[in-house]
């Protein structure tokens, strides 16, 4: 999530406790009963930790998980991943499909209504969609709409807005036509890139986005009504959501306290119901004793956590100094000393629950042998006679414990093992991602839960030197060509092996090092029922309810 980019979180699981029954043909998500159909004296009231404050609120320009975690429980669009991880009718009530795959008619609900009142439209989503296409908004997942035909060439400023295949047929009626196929097209639409704006508002207010009130609409099982930046954000129940009756609880409230210990603390004290994954963070040196008392919730996510190259910055620009700088790291030592979340060391890019191969990876984990071939080989290249003429590298990271341990543990690695000179340099989430999406960087950390549940989600990142979270400035011909040709291949054995040809090409340059695969690790209240987590990291609240 920055998928979705994830804080990586950063982003991150399907959790355990589902309570979210379905009724009628189309409407999946629909829960009359998600309390047994009794009423309960406990106040539906739920408190949680986001950890920062979200990069932005608005759709079109959200890229990392903690904004995602705010949307999901406020915005919907035209489908909603259930609790089986399928997409189902939200927004549109009925969705039709041509023959060829190639172009979806979505009929808009007649109920469905913004926050203040007024009806959601085909329009809106008309409006949310090319606005982010539009070059001159900076989206950083505008990518992610590519999928629609003309949509690249229209963000890439080769194209127009207008020859989009996005249409209003009516005010209910959205007509949307694809460059090819794409079968994963009804996930992608429960994304929250996919959501739809009010136009009304939004062509008013250009900023409506920044704050809460009249001007920040939602479509989704919760309004916000309160954004104390930098400091808290509440959410209520939003009675005119077409779905209300499946919303139990009546308010939640999202604390940005940027410290695991302090949000382990409150939630001993009864101050928050949730601590952890994916909301917030787990102090580290806790994991085991939670779990082996029984308390820690572990589910393994479709999350990977690497460290990009800024690939145009000396002497990260040479392919074997990546390398070796790759093949140096323990992972097996990260993850059993310092994450202590059951992760999986990561020696590929796509995580195992996509390529089961991936358990193993492309390489051996913590190869020095090889790492000090790829740093002389490296060294020869640039001509420098020894690591000592390397400059120094910087590693960079948001502020987190958990992120500044790992830091620090790789440093002294490619110290000890290489002898090379790194230094830490850590910011505040804003101003981190600032920095990677500038290129002011030399390595920095990120992860990134998938968007949706196929391989080429951690693969198209990549695809595009300027692509939205393509921090890397790293583009290969061969691995481009072959992404793109995957996306009109209709064998999936065929394509399936084209992503993985496109990912030997990604680990063989390694415009990133792959350090773990994700898992969640969390605390619940015991009374806390049907919140619904995904295999993608995101979380949903719409079903959720304390007894």
């Amino acid at each position: 999530m920055k998928k979705r980019l994830s804080i990586f979180f950063s982003m991150l699981l399907v959790l355990s406790m589902f309570l979210a029954a379905c009724g009628g043909k189309n409407n999946a998500d629909s829960d009359k009963g998600g309390d047994g159909g009794k009423k309960s004296d406990v106040p539906q009231e739920l408190r949680v930790n986001i950890k920062t404050e979200p990069f932005s609120l608005n759709p079109g320009l959200a890229n990392d998980s903690v904004s995602a975690n705010v949307l999901y429980q406020t915005f919907e669009g035209l489908t909603r991943i259930d609790k089986n991880g399928e997409p189902q009718p939200a927004m549109a009530e009925k969705i039709t499909k041509s023959d060829d795959l190639t172009k979806y008619t979505f009929k808009i609900r007649k109920d469905a209504k913004w926050t203040n009142g007024d009806p959601v439209t085909a329009q809106d989503f008309v409006y949310a969609w090319k606005w982010a296409l539009d070059p001159k908004n900076k989206s950083q997942y505008a990518y992610q709409l590519y999928y629609i035909k003309g949509a690249q060439a229209a963000n890439e400023g080769k194209g127009s807005l207008d020859d989009v295949g996005v249409k209003a047929i009516d005010d209910k009626t959205l007509e949307v036509t694809l460059e090819n196929p794409t079968p994963y097209f009804l996930e992608l639409t429960a994304f929250y890139t996919y959501f739809p704006v009010n136009s009304k508002i939004a062509q008013k207010n250009p900023k409506w986005y920044t704050d809460a009130g009249a001007n920040y609409t939602s479509n989704g099982p919760f309004k916000m009504v309160q954004w104390s930046h930098s400091d808290k954000i509440v959410l209520e129940k939003n009675e005119n959501y077409w779905d209300a009756d499946a919303v139990k609880l009546k308010k939640v409230e999202m604390y940005m306290i940027n410290d695991p210990n302090t949000e382990l603390s409150m939630f001993d004290n009864g101050e928050l119901d949730w601590a952890g994954k994916p909301f917030g963070e787990l102090p580290t040196d806790v994991l085991p004793q939670l779990k082996d008392e029984g308390k820690l919730h572990v589910k393994p996510i479709a999350g990977t956590y690497w460290y990009k190259f800024q690939t145009e910055k000396p002497p990260l620009n040479n392919k074997n100094i990546r390398k070796a700088l790759a093949y140096a790291i323990n992972r097996k030592a990260i993850v059993e000393n310092i994450s202590q979340g059951g992760e999986i060391p990561a020696m590929a890019a796509v995580p195992p629950s996509m390529f089961k191969e991936n358990e193993k990876g492309y390489f051996k984990d913590h190869d020095v042998k090889k790492a000090k071939e790829f740093l002389a080989k490296g060294l020869k290249e640039l001509g420098l006679k020894d690591v000592s003429q390397l400059p120094t590298i910087t590693l960079s990271y948001n502020t987190d414990e958990g992120h500044q341990k790992i830091a620090q543990a790789v440093q002294d690695m490619w110290k000890k093992d290489l002898g090379i000179n790194v230094k830490l340099d850590n910011s505040e989430w804003n101003v981190y991602i600032d920095k990677l999406h500038s290129g002011d960087y030399m390595i920095g950390r990120m992860g990134w839960l998938g968007d949706f549940n196929d391989p080429i989600n951690f693969l198209e990142l990549y695809r595009d030197k300027n692509g939205g979270n393509n921090d890397t400035r790293w583009e290969n011909p061969q691995f481009k060509k072959l992404l793109i040709d995957s996306q009109k291949e209709s064998d999936p054995e065929k394509r399936t092996q084209m992503l993985k040809d496109a990912e030997k090409i990604f680990i063989e340059d390694m415009p990133v090092a792959p350090i773990y695969f994700y898992t969640n690790t969390w605390l619940q209240k015991d009374n806390l029922k049907g919140a619904v987590v995904s295999g993608l990291g995101d979380v949903q609240l719409k079903w959720a309810y304390l007894e």
